[in-house]
């Protein structure tokens, strides 16, 4: 159905592709790789025609349909939700507008209001807010969700109405630049479930290593200016890639021995009349030879050594029959919890269950209802969650916002640390004020572990970090000599670091003193992914712990959650204008984080007009309301956040 032949394709002098190919065809699972930078989101936009190729052509099959899911942004304007999902085409909008006025009595023209009909029925118009409203679901929204105006939206929440929108569509190729960033874990769950029977083609950007593994059936690596493809998933396309740079490599020494060898004989006898001959033969032999080029080595990890935190005592931190809830919803109930020096524990269970409130009332952000939270000595905690920009200062550059802590590191190991974090050459002189929510995210975690505390507690630190900074932080992580806790979905950070798991489910925490392959062993999991949401039924499987004994420790047992769990029911219903009165409080600050954004993007404009810096510019009033204005957005973020939170906990 695609095409790609010979395509070229430069940036400012830098070669992104040279005479590239590549052949989609119907029903492949394609996951597309490569470092950042390398050219992925350019191939993206060389196929949607957003971008020329310098040379080469890109053929499509006639009347192919392609859905496209940007890595961040995408528009949302007054639709609702369920119309966002169910706005699958131009003509299927119009079709239905039709008859909406028909139906209200307003359409002029009968002929018009049939041939709406027509088009309606023939791209299966009436079966599409079913199915809208099933995918919808399957990727966490409400019932209550489906009329709520898309703009009103946070923009991981847009991302879904979007990807909701391509789903119900079902054109003939998917292309999915990170499709799994704004996804929770039973989403991402229930989207790899459906994606394993897409009827349609799917090419996709991915740094989720274990989604890659569980859907394509080739890789295509794009490595300098080349596309390479690969039959298999992620984990054959690694062992193919190594066998092949070795064959290579094998190859090429081979050859540079047999040139050697012909090279010296030309040269020890060119000189005499009765070898001359024979010589010119040996040259004309390597000039003969289809020359096999040495292998390209990959970039080299980045290897660098992160400042190590202050020894604590052995007993870290504790948590002592802790009560605690939001408002009426009781979260847990008598939990005992403790961590020891140098443990690496994994949260696992069902969306719901507990696992970002554990690691906050552990981190001190949230305080408990009763019972005791203890440090041991000499503990320091750092927490790391998606929304942790606070600790940024807009008014200072990417490069001093590394450098500003209170054990400062030198400018050589900050800009190495940066450029593992994709913050390379110029980045670092960016204002913070300008980045994005990812770059924000991923600056965060480069001071944190420039500067690391010795109990380190982190919510999902891989979002919006591509293979290579995951393996950065792996890296990073694997040298730390502190205690960790986090929360994860990505199945290969976690073997790479947990030494122990602690399951949450109802209130319910149940440890396994082993790592992540030791605890899908003990609960006979099935799938490595699916065993990080698994609830009540897994932790039961549990053979060597006393249920009762499992249950006294940490929390109500499960029939008295039940009849809580009915009791919240009703009094859910009860709240439900408080719910909306806050998701309009967060509506109202986001178009104002939008407007200030906007207003800086504006600024910004200006101040890089030449004529601002000219006699009798504006430079230095641009300057001061630029400043203002990121102060402004600062505090209007921080209360967006804040209400969001809110929200999301309500």
């Amino acid at each position: 159905m695609l095409t790609v032949a010979q395509v070229s394709k430069s940036f400012s002098g830098r070669v992104l592709f040279q005479e590239a190919s590549l052949q989609v065809n119907r029903g492949d699972r394609i996951g597309l790789v490569g470092p950042n930078g390398a050219g992925k989101s350019t191939l993206f936009s060389l196929l949607l025609g957003e971008a020329t190729p310098d040379s080469g052509r890109i053929a499509w099959e006639r009347n192919v349909r392609i859905g496209f899911l940007p890595q961040e942004s995408a528009p949302a304007g007054n639709e609702t939700v369920l119309e966002l999902a169910t706005a699958i085409s131009p003509e299927l909008a119009a079709a239905k507008n039709t008859i909406r006025l028909h139906e209200k009595g307003e359409a002029p023209d009968e002929d018009a209001y049939h041939e709406a009909l027509r088009v309606f029925d023939e791209q299966g118009g009436w079966q599409l807010e079913p199915k809208a409203k099933k995918i919808l679901a399957g990727l966490a929204f409400r019932e209550s969700d489906m009329d709520r105006a898309a703009r009103a939206l946070s923009g991981g929440w847009i991302m879904r109405a979007h990807l909701a929108r391509l789903l119900v569509m079902e054109p003939d190729l998917l292309l999915l630049d990170e499709p799994t960033n704004h996804l929770d874990l039973e989403s991402l769950q229930w989207f790899q479930d459906y994606l394993r029977s897409y009827p349609g083609a799917i090419l996709m950007i991915s740094h989720d290593r274990e989604f890659l593994n569980q859907l394509v059936g080739s890789i295509v690596e794009i490595a300098h200016g080349t596309l390479h493809r690969y039959k298999g998933n992620w984990d054959s396309y690694q062992e193919q890639k190594a066998a092949r740079a070795e064959q290579q490599l094998a190859a090429y020494k081979n050859q540079q021995r047999e040139i050697a060898a012909l090279q010296e004989f030309a040269d020890r006898f060119r000189a005499k009349a009765s070898k001359a001959s024979q010589a010119q033969s040996k040259l004309k032999q390597i000039a003969r030879m289809e020359k096999i080029e040495a292998p390209v080595a990959d970039a080299k990890s980045i290897k660098f050594h992160f400042p190590q935190p202050a020894r604590s005592g052995t007993r870290v931190i504790s948590l002592k029959n802790i009560r605690f809830g939001y408002g009426d919803l009781t979260v847990y109930q008598n939990l005992n919890f403790e961590a020891e020096r140098g443990q690496r524990t994994v949260l696992v269970g069902p969306n719901g269950a507990g696992k970002s409130t554990l690691i906050k009332l552990l981190a001190g952000i949230l305080q408990p209802q009763t019972g005791e939270r203890a440090l041991g000595h000499n503990v320091r905690t750092g927490y790391f969650s998606q929304q942790r920009t606070e600790v940024l200062n807009p008014r200072q550059t990417v490069l001093e916002a590394a450098m500003d802590s209170p054990n400062p590191q030198s400018e050589q190991t900050c800009r190495t640390v940066l450029g593992s974090f994709l913050f390379r050459g110029d980045d670092v002189f960016k204002p913070v004020a300008v980045l994005s929510g990812g770059e924000k995210s991923r600056l965060a975690l480069v001071k944190l572990l420039l500067d690391p505390p010795n109990l380190l507690l982190m919510d999902e630190p891989t979002t919006h970090l591509d293979v290579g900074s995951i393996d950065a932080l792996i890296q990073a992580l694997q040298q730390f000599e502190g205690t960790l806790i986090f929360i994860s979905h990505d199945v290969h950070f976690i073997r790479s670091i947990a030494s122990s798991v602690l399951h949450v489910s109802a209130g319910t925490t149940t440890p396994y003193a082993g790592d992540y392959q030791y605890f899908l062993e003990k609960t006979r999991a099935t799938s490595a992914r699916a065993a990080l949401t698994a609830g009540e039924g897994l932790a039961n499987l549990q053979p060597d712990l006393d249920p009762a004994d499992s249950q006294s420790r940490s929390g109500p047992g499960l029939r008295e959650f039940k009849e809580q769990k009915r009791a919240e029911a009703e009094q859910r219903k009860q709240a439900a204008k408080q719910l909306r009165d806050r998701e309009k409080a967060v509506a109202k600050l986001e178009m104002e984080v939008v407007a200030l954004e906007a207003k800086l993007a504006s600024l910004t404009a200006a101040l890089e007009d030449p004529a601002a810096y000219a006699p009798g510019g504006n430079a230095m009033a641009l300057n001061r309301e630029m400043l203002a204005v990121s102060d402004q957005l600062q505090e209007a973020n921080a209360a967006w956040e804040k209400a969001a939170s809110e929200l999301q906990t309500s």
